[in-house]
């Protein structure tokens, strides 16, 4: 084969390989986002061990070129990691179950990333030094004479080729594999293209046609091994990995009655009765507080929509009312539509983006403002928890309007706090504010803890019943009511843009519960 053929491929190789890289370190955070979460720690610990595999497989890979300089080595290294990336998808369907039961928020995600990616990113990280030196080996053959072997260029040209590979496989990974492939498809199919390539190199270099029979059969059979792996999910509607996170609705029973749930990664999002609209979670049911102060609201949005169980609500209880919903996961508006029983009605304008992006955009004044995107310890966006967003939302409410939220904690007091130092954030912003624990505001445990504020001076008397017919969740609203008067915020840290380390916070309530 002719040397600038021989050259061209390993500059292809290492294009393929460096898009391999990044393609497999964007989807490994979304596959241990259903068992972790989409937190600090799941992406810290991905992007750490795929960079200490990458450094350790450049050393080594220097050093075993060194020793072992053949094009056949380099071509079968690549159909070795398209085989471990193969192996990622079969790790994460038998070990990540079972590690999500045993490691914390904290530490499961460095722990599953080590047994799952550092392995495949190591093989990956040898073959730019691999490149290098073939590329200085065919010079070496031709005599060329010292200070005039390129060498500095060759290695240019390979570190180039690879780290273009890795943007594309970066802005391939976003804007087309994941929103149009579950992220099963994208592993498997990333683990096949790195072994027919490497195959088919290794075929040019090699007359040992058996070896490639073998690997090709290595192949086939870890696709029948995950193919006769996966079984179906009882009770399973859909399923498809949305664009962030993966999207599950199952039909199953709740409180004895069949209820359909729809699941975003590991957190039971939302669900519907199939017999009536009853809203199902009690949590959700504190919507309604709005009547205390808004009777008959004009104007409302709803940042988060889910199966879109709040804003259905709304529309019924008040005829007249128009209403913003923010989702951004684009997929959940059409779901409810179909699954969840969502009607088509001009009153309703759903807008798929970020709800405070949202929020920073829009000049109009709501009535009330719900916002519904705290429901899960494991997906809590931090832009959502801070004293700006706070500050935000009050400049986007009507005089008197109010502003619920439902967020997730644990009511014991010893600092550090999540949920004491998001109501000391709260009130900072609000100091008209309420306060509800769904469960009971003597339990420590975690609960759902319902945030109320008013744009105004109403003040809510716990010694009347403002609801004419009050929902059975809240018809014993002031046993519900958290006293703050009495605790000390000061020894609690105010959450903010620049101060905001919510995953460190929540994993110090999961971890008591361990």
């Amino acid at each position: 084969m002719p040397k600038k053929t021989k050259d061209r491929l390993l500059l292809a190789s290492v294009f393929v390989t460096g898009a391999a890289v990044l393609i497999i370190e964007i989807t490994a955070i979304r596959i241990l986002a259903p068992y972790y979460g989409n937190t600090i720690y799941t992406a810290s610990s991905v992007i750490g061990i795929v960079l200490a595999a990458l450094s350790l497989g450049y050393y080594l890979g220097g050093v075993v070129s060194d020793q072992y300089p053949h094009y056949r080595v380099f071509y079968g290294i690549i159909v070795l990691s398209g085989f471990l990336v193969f192996f990622i998808q079969i790790l994460a369907v038998t070990l990540l179950p079972f590690f999500s039961l045993f490691f914390s928020l904290a530490s499961g995600p460095f722990i599953s990333s080590l047994f799952l990616f550092f392995i495949p990113a190591f093989f990956l990280g040898t073959i730019s030094p691999f490149a290098i030196k073939l590329c200085h080996k065919a010079l070496d053959e031709k005599n060329i004479a010292p200070g005039s072997d390129k060498v500095g260029k060759q290695s240019g040209q390979v570190f180039f080729w690879s780290t273009f590979g890795s943007i594309v496989g970066s802005l391939l990974s976003g804007f087309v594999l994941i929103p149009r492939f579950g992220i099963d498809s994208i592993i498997i199919g990333t683990g096949i293209i790195l072994g027919l390539w490497g195959l088919a190199g290794f075929s040019c270099f090699s007359k040992n046609k058996r070896v490639s029979l073998f690997v090709v059969l290595l192949f086939l059979s870890e696709l029948l091994f995950l193919r006769f792996y996966f079984t179906e999910v009882k009770g399973l509607v859909y399923e498809k990995d949305g664009l962030y996170e993966k999207i599950r609705i199952i039909d199953g029973v709740w409180k004895g009655r069949k209820t359909r749930f729809l699941l975003e990664d590991r957190s039971l999002a939302s669900a519907m009765y199939l017999d009536s609209d009853e809203l199902v979670y009690d949590y959700t049911k504190y919507y309604g507080l709005y009547k205390l102060f808004v009777p008959q609201p004009a104007r409302a949005l709803v940042i988060g929509g889910g199966a879109y169980s709040i804003p259905k609500a709304l529309l019924k209880d008040v005829p007249g009312i128009k209403i913003d919903v923010t989702e951004i996961e684009p997929e959940l508006f059409e779901l409810s539509q179909k699954y969840f029983n969502l009607q088509e009605t001009d009153r309703l304008a759903n807008h798929s983006e970020d709800g405070r992006r949202f929020l920073n955009k829009q000049r109009e004044e709501y009535d009330i403002i719900i916002s519904d995107v705290y429901y899960s310890f494991f997906s809590i966006p931090i832009h959502f928890t801070t004293r700006e967003f706070f500050s935000l939302v009050k400049k986007r409410l009507s005089q008197g309007g109010v502003f619920i939220g439902n967020f997730s904690g644990s009511l014991n007091k010893k600092s550090p706090s999540f949920i004491w130092s998001e109501i000391k954030t709260f009130k900072n912003v609000f100091p008209n504010s309420y306060f509800f624990a769904v469960d009971s505001p003597q339990s420590a445990r975690p609960q759902n803890i319902i945030f109320l504020a008013v744009n105004g001076a109403k003040q809510f008397d716990f010694g009347q019943n403002f609801l004419e017919n009050p929902l059975p969740a809240i018809a014993d609203l002031p046993s519900k009511n958290i006293d703050t008067s009495n605790s000390n915020l000061s020894e609690y840290q105010e959450i903010t843009d620049n101060f905001s380390p919510v995953e460190y916070l929540i994993s110090k309530v999961i971890s008591s519960l361990e």
